[in-house]
């Protein structure tokens, strides 16, 4: 099933993945009442990091920006998983953004507005959100980014 906001994603050139497959024991999403939380959404695409390594150290700022954005397509392919249809969003509530950082590496607010900036792109107002932006020594896979992403939906 397809409406309005796949409609944008096409508009923007994107493409839903499929659902990143759990690396450990947990659910991609969970639904609880209106809200889907979705586990911490690593810049797989293909089932594959294509880059690895410290934003500030091995990756760009800028790199590491765009796969933030890479991150949040997973999170709402994860959603999607759970609710079947996107246009059930009815607002992004909270998006939390973790940055494997060098030690001297200070732009994290940066790097997550990739992510934010895709929910608002695809989903305009309703991609607003409250966001926590956050260093860290490593991710899992040597991933330098990692999101995850609350929403409300429409209640059926």
């Amino acid at each position: 099933m397809s409406g309005a906001v796949e409609a944008k994603l096409a508009e923007l050139g994107l493409t839903l993945p499929e659902v990143v497959p759990p690396l450990a024991a947990y659910q991609p999403a969970v639904q609880s009442g209106v809200y889907v939380y979705t586990s911490g959404q690593l810049p797989m695409v293909g089932g594959k990091l294509s880059v690895t390594g410290k934003v500030g150290d091995e990756v760009t700022a800028e790199e590491a920006k765009q796969l933030a954005a890479t991150c949040a397509l997973n999170a709402l392919a994860a959603v999607k998983s759970v609710v079947g249809d996107l246009d059930r969003i009815k607002r992004v509530v909270k998006v939390v953004g973790f940055v494997a950082s060098a030690s001297d590496f200070t732009g994290q607010p940066g790097v997550i507005n990739g992510a934010s900036e895709l929910l608002g792109a695809v989903l305009g107002d309703k991609g607003v959100h409250a966001r926590s932006a956050v260093g860290v020594a490593v991710l899992p896979l040597d991933a330098p980014v990692e999101v995850e992403v609350q929403v409300e939906l429409v209640e059926a």
